[in-house]
Formats: structure tokens, C-alpha cells, sequence
């Protein structure tokens, strides 16, 4: 810049942000033509703006200036859109601001890199009224003063660069939230002075810097973990759109959750166009050293994993969370709480969401847009260990040697692909206008617990079924039987075809061929999930030994784009009269596995899919119409889920009723006779004997109340419902029967 304008005629004290002999030259030459001399050139400093800020005019003008640095072209770039190698595309932004003694050799190689910024003037009467009578104004305006010079400075460098300065000195200084903290220390009757300093440790331990140099580093040490395992494709359809909204809200990106390295993936999609950086929240079991002070420092909020009863901490939570917000900040979290041990999504926790409402209604913010974001991958290598934890096996905890190990695997071999794509952005204010009263805390729990859910049905609407969940859902489909290639892909193409109809996301057109379907039969083959035999007169697959729970991982990544069809093939088989009872009651059995809209839209959701089944279902035999459709899918869709309830159901039929149920000691227990019942031919495969879907069927106990200890009546009310849970796993044995007897007398063999 060759010259800078204020555009008044009003005095002009000119506050100056330089860290080096270089950048000081830059701004004197700037400043030499500007249109009048400044009544004061004063360093960004309170102490030295003190003085001159007494005496000015209420009229007086103060404005700022910076150099602003842009990023070093990295090595391999070529002007005139040609495009960057592989290799230089991977090596990450060089320090924005160099080194201020190499600061003259980057202005000799690229005069253009380094620009005076000018910070949005105000005048001093302007900057007293907003000032709250904290501190000292002369320090208020500085403050001021930065935000202004990193929001000019962002017009240079871009929105990724978008950086928080100084937080826990502006909270505190807030007077709401020293109000806040003095009403808290006499519900607690303890000293304010230590409830103000309990309250400062926490945003201490929870603020995180957004460090230019600290996030290339994180980056660079990070990004090989998923560049070199996977091809990122990201659906970047409506990005440009979410780019403009957050021009005026804030974004909370809420991803689905299978990797340590979903928060990389999404970095690095929304670095490439141009997002100001997130602040990602993760639970402090990752904030070891080293990792986790560089992490810190490159925008990685460690916050507990549980706040209990800490009323001092969830304050300095939720004003921090108003303070990033209010300030146009995008936050990040997984809402499942944790990596999905199934493949599906998990119910979501909405508790942080709570904090973001709070923002909301105090007013420090006009609205959040919650954006849905799905990550799924083709092939995972933490699936298998997430599999034993499944089985049994205890959690590795998260350290420096974990860390080592799972950077070694990362790198061994490609894994595929990984599939990004962001669904409809929610309004977060929209939202809490239509629920209830907010003074009503239960009434408020449920509008936040409704729009979980919403976020949870957003993902799984962009989610792609990918060609590995559906081979692995033909294979699962079967027990102790191979299938040849053709007859893999005669169970693939209706699954594609249904996808289609729908207008589902997936990524399995290459499964109409047979190249297609043998290239992930090997691929799976290759990380051992398949075994093939090639002995014979053609090669067959199946499910390798031991390898079942990792197949349904894969395979329950795009299940909810079939449950519909599931259950419509479920109530086809009851009298025409009880179906839609029965309709509403597998939503009810099956609702803390997957995600129903309420009973109306359910109703008319299910009606559509039993339409496709029959236009004349409600009177139509149920064996003739599924004995005449090109695909069944219940057996190959829901068996896991409901012998798994089968299990819990009739271990507690079994139990004394006055006898407490031990969550751990239950589930345990369901593993050990689960395992029999599936040696006795009682359950269908491997892939039901799995912790998480014990636990779920008890929760499901549970809201059935049928769990806590009682007498005789708790005894039958347990029996029936074991009774229940027989029906349906019967049913789909049924519609497995159907499904056999449509292919048994077609043998595939490859052309």
C-alpha cells in the first residue's frame, strides 16, 4: 500500500503494530502519504496511549496500522494456473510474518508479499461508549484496536488466518461475567476471590490459541496420517454458500465420528476453501505431551470429558463459548462423543449444545447455524481394535507410544477413499424460537434433544453408501456360506438400484461390473475382513473368521438408507389389519438404533416404502408381494440389531426380578451366552455379539422399564417382551427364507 486514508478532518492519533526495523520502514513510507500528519504515532501499547488519550477531543480519531504478511508461495508453485505437483501441494504454508532478520530477503524475492494495513477508525467518544469502566480505557481501546487490525489484515491473508487474541483478559474484564462470578460465589458461600481465581485456571486450561506458525507445524506433523491412507472427496456443492452465511453467523461443524483423523480431514477440506480455522473440541485424554501444547496452540480446545457438578468450570465454558461466538469464531465437535464402535451413528449427546443455546438467548449472538458434516471412509485401519473393544478387549489409552503406533500403521499402505459432504446448515435461533418455553428446563432439554436429533438426521442423509458397506452387506447377508462374484453382484445391483430410485448418495456405481465388485473383494481381502478359496472351478468369498465385527462396521455406515425397506418388509408379513400397529411398533423397538422422524412423518415415510413394495399393500398377501420384488433386505439389515436385543431380552426373562441388574456385569454376561446361543445356531452371526448393541437393547430395557429390580409382574412383563423380540427375529428369518429361495437356483458364474 502506497498511501493510507482516514477520510476525516478530525484530529488523528495512529496507533502502530510493528515487530521488526523492516516492517517499521514499511509503515513510515505508508504513512508519509497519507493526506494529513497525525496528531500521534503511538506503539499499540496502553501505557503509552494513556497520556495523549486524556487529553483528546472526543472527536479525535484513532486508528491502527500493521504490516500484513502473506503467505510464502510454496515450493513447486507455478503462476499461470498450472498446477502444483502432488509432493509441493502436500508441503504446508511457510510462517506468514517471517523472521523479522529474513524480512528484507522475502520483501527482495516477492516485493508484493507484505502490505500496511489500515484498522477501521473510530473516534474517542465512539470507543468511550462502548467501553464497560474495566480496566483502563487506553488498554480497552488497544484491545480494540488489534480486533480491528487482524479483521484488515484477514483482507490480505485470507479468512484462515482468523485469530483470537487476548481472551481470557477480555472474559474477564466482561462485567456481565464478573457478575456473573460474584452471584455464583455466594451460592456457593465461598470467597470471591477464590471463585475468580478457580474460574480464571479454567479458561486458562480450556482457551486455545489460533497460531499462524503453530497450525503449520500441527499440520505438517498431522496431515500424513489421512493424506497418505486415503483420496479425500469432498462434496463442496454448497461450501460457497456456507462461506457467505458465515459472513454474518457463526458455524458449528458437527461431524460424524470413526477416526482419530476426522478433525484433520475436515481441517484440511476447509482450509482448501478458504474457512477461518475451527476451534475443534476434543476430550483431554488427547492433551499429552507433546502432542498436546502444540495442539493447544493450532486451535484444539481440551475440555472434560465430564463436568459433574463443577459449576465454576461450566461457567467458564459457556462464557467462552459466547465469547468465540459473539466474535464470529466457527467451533467444531462430535456430538456422538466419541468414535462410532458400530459403523452407525451413535444417539447424540446434546450437552455442549446447551452452551451454544445460552449465547443465544442472553443475546450475545444473533443466531449459530449447526452444519452437519458426514465423514465416512472406504476402508479404516482402527476398526479392527474398536472391533475387540466390542468383543470384550479393554481400550488402549491414548499416549505418546499410542501415538507412534497408530502414525505407523497410518502410513503402511492406501486405504482408499475417504467421502466428505456437508448437509443443510440448521438455525440454531430458528430452532429454539419454535420449541418450548426456555424458562422450562425440561421443556428446553427436549427443543435441544430435537435438534440433535436433527443433525444426526442431516448426516446420514449426505452419507454415501460406499462400495465396501454394500459388499459387505451382501456378505453378511448369508451364514457359513461363500458367495461366488456374480452372486455378489446380483445381491449389489437391486441395493444400487434402490439407491438410485431414492436418489441416495453412494459411491458404488463401479459394483455393476465385475472389475468393480472384484476390486473391493480384494481390497477387503488385502486387510484381511475376506477370505477366498480359489480351489474350485471358480473363487468364492466370505467373511474371514474372527473378522465379522469389523465387516459390519463397514456395512452399518449406510444401513439407515434401508431401514425403511427393512421394516416395510417386517409389516408385510402381519394380518392387513395389525400393520400399521406393527409398523409403530418396530419404530418403538427399533428407536434407539436409528433415527425415526416423529409419528406422523414416520407414518407417511413408511406408507411411500410400502408403496414400492405393492400399491395394494394394505390388502395384499405379504409372502406374494415379497416373493415377487427384485430385493430383501431385513435380514441383511436388522438381524445384528435384533438378536443382539434377543440376547438382553432373555437373559432378563431369565434373572430373578428382585435382583439387581449391574450394567458391566450384565453385559458380560450377555457376551458369554451369546456366544452359546450363536454355537447353538439361536443367532444368526458374529457381528450381534457386540457391547455396544447389548448396551443399546438395555437401554432399551430400560425405557420399557423393564430393568429396575420389582416382583412377580416385572417377571412377566420381561417374558413378554422376550416373546416380542422372538417374533421379529423369527420374521426375519422368514424374509431370509424368501430371499434364499429367490437365488437358490441361480448360480452365479463370472463370464
Amino acid at each position: 500500500m502506497t498511501g493510507l486514508q482516514v477520510g476525516s478532518d478530525a484530529s488523528l492519533i495512529v496507533l502502530v503494530d510493528v515487530s521488526s526495523e523492516t516492517e517499521r520502514r514499511l509503515v513510515d513510507a505508508a504513512m508519509s502519504d497519507m493526506d494529513r500528519p497525525p496528531l500521534a504515532v503511538l506503539p499499540l501499547r496502553g501505557e503509552a496511549l494513556a497520556g495523549p488519550l486524556a487529553g483528546a477531543d472526543p472527536d479525535t480519531v484513532v486508528t491502527a496500522v500493521r504490516v500484513a504478511w502473506a503467505p510464502r508461495r510454496p515450493v513447486g508453485h507455478v503462476e499461470s494456473g498450472r498446477r502444483r505437483g502432488r509432493l509441493a501441494a502436500a508441503v504446508p504454508a511457510l510462517r506468514r510474518r517471517p523472521l523479522a532478520p529474513l524480512q528484507r530477503t522475502a520483501l527482495h524475492r516477492d516485493p508484493d508479499r507484505a502490505q500496511v494495513v489500515l484498522a477501521e477508525p473510530a473516534t474517542v467518544a465512539e470507543l468511550a461508549g462502548r467501553w464497560g469502566g474495566t480496566g483502563s480505557l487506553a488498554d480497552f481501546v488497544c484491545h480494540q484496536a488489534g480486533i480491528a487490525l487482524d479483521r484488515a489484515e484477514r483482507g490480505v491473508v485470507g479468512e484462515r488466518v482468523k485469530v483470537p487474541r487476548h481472551v481470557v483478559e477480555a472474559i474477564e474484564a466482561s462485567p456481565e461475567f464478573r457478575r456473573e462470578l460474584t452471584a455464583l460465589a455466594e451460592r456457593m458461600e465461598c470467597p470471591e476471590e477464590e471463585v475468580h481465581a478457580q474460574a480464571r485456571a479454567a479458561l486458562e486450561g480450556l482457551v486455545a490459541a489460533v497460531d499462524p506458525a503453530a497450525v503449520e507445524v500441527f499440520t505438517g506433523m498431522f496431515r500424513p496420517l489421512h493424506s497418505r491412507a486415503w483420496d479425500v472427496q469432498a462434496d463442496t456443492a454448497g461450501l460457497a454458500r456456507l462461506r457467505e452465511l458465515n459472513r454474518r453467523h457463526p458455524l458449528v461443524f458437527l461431524p460424524s465420528h470413526r477416526s482419530y483423523v476426522d478433525p484433520l480431514v475436515l481441517a484440511d477440506v476447509l482450509a482448501q476453501h478458504d474457512f477461518p480455522r475451527n476451534h475443534v473440541l476434543g476430550g483431554d485424554n488427547l492433551s499429552f505431551w507433546p502432542v498436546g501444547p502444540l495442539a493447544k496452540r493450532a486451535g484444539i480446545v481440551f475440555i472434560r470429558r465430564s463436568f459433574g457438578d463443577d459449576q465454576i468450570y461450566k461457567l467458564a465454558v459457556r462464557e467462552y463459548f459466547a465469547f468465540l461466538l459473539a466474535k464470529r469464531f466457527n467451533l467444531e465437535w462430535y456430538m456422538e462423543g466419541g468414535r462410532s464402535r458400530t459403523g452407525k451413528l451413535r444417539p447424540p449427546r446434546h450437552g455442549l449444545l446447551r452452551y451454544v443455546a445460552d449465547a443465544v438467548e442472553r443475546r450475545r449472538v444473533d443466531d449459530v447455524l449447526l452444519v452437519p458434516v458426514s465423514i465416512t471412509y472406504d476402508q479404516l485401519r482402527e476398526v479392527s481394535l474398536m472391533a475387540a473393544e466390542q468383543g470384550g478387549a479393554a481400550k488402549r489409552g491414548e499416549g505418546l507410544s499410542w501415538l507412534a503406533t497408530y502414525a505407523r500403521e497410518q502410513l503402511s499402505t492406501p486405504l482408499g477413499t475417504v467421502h466428505v459432504a456437508f448437509a443443510e446448515p440448521l438455525s440454531l435461533t430458528a430452532a429454539l424460537e419454535a420449541g418450548a418455553d426456555p424458562a422450562d428446563p425440561d421443556a428446553r432439554r427436549l427443543t435441544l434433544q430435537k435438534v440433535a436429533f436433527q443433525v444426526a438426521v442431516g448426516i446420514n442423509s449426505v452419507t454415501p453408501a460406499t462400495a465396501t458397506a454394500l459388499v459387505t452387506l451382501a456378505l453378511l447377508g448369508v451364514r457359513d456360506r461363500a458367495l461366488t462374484l456374480a452372486q455378489v453382484r446380483r445381491v449389489v445391483e437391486p441395493l444400487l438400484d434402490y439407491l438410485d430410485e431414492r436418489g441416495l448418495p453412494h459411491s458404488g456405481d463401479g459394483l455393476r461390473t465385475f472389475r468393480g465388485v472384484r476390486s473391493v473383494l480384494a481390497t477387503l481381502a488385502g486387510q484381511g475382513v475376506v477370505t477366498v478359496y480359489d480351489g474350485g472351478e471358480e473363487p468364492v468369498h466370505a467373511i474371514e473368521r474372527g473378522q465379522h465385527l469389523v465387516a459390519a462396521f463397514y456395512r452399518n455406515s449406510a444401513i439407515h438408507h434401508f431401514v425403511d425397506r427393512a421394516i416395510a418388509e417386517l409389516v408385510m408379513l402381519r394380518d392387513p389389519v395389525d400393520r400399521w400397529d406393527e409398523a409403530m411398533r418396530l419404530r418403538d423397538q427399533l428407536k434407539f438404533e436409528f433415527f425415526f422422524p416423529e409419528r406422523d412423518a414416520y407414518r407417511e415415510r413408511l406408507g411411500a416404502e410400502l408403496e414400492r413394495l405393492d400399491p395394494a399393500w394394505e390388502t395384499a398377501d405379504g409372502r406374494d408381494v415379497l416373493c415377487r420384488v427384485p430385493l430383501l433386505v431385513a435380514h441383511r439389515v436388522l438381524r445384528s440389531f435384533v438378536d443382539a436385543q434377543l440376547v438382553v431380552a432373555e437373559r432378563l426373562a431369565a434373572r430373578d426380578p428382585r435382583t439387581p441388574v449391574v450394567e458391566a456385569e450384565f453385559l458380560a454376561e450377555c457376551g458369554g451366552v451369546g456366544q452359546q446361543m450363536l454355537l447353538q445356531g439361536r443367532l444368526h452371526g458374529p457381528e450381534s455379539l457386540s457391547r455396544e448393541l447389548f448396551a443399546t437393547a438395555l437401554q432399551l430395557a430400560g425405557n420399557l422399564d423393564l430393568v429396575d429390580p420389582g416382583r412377580e409382574e416385572l417377571a412377566r412383563r420381561r417374558q413378554e417382551w422376550a416373546a416380542q423380540v422372538r417374533d421379529v427375529v423369527t420374521r426375519v428369518a422368514v424374509i431370509d427364507e424368501l430371499d434364499a429361495a429367490a437365488r437358490r437356483e441361480t448360480v452365479g458364474v463370472e463370464p
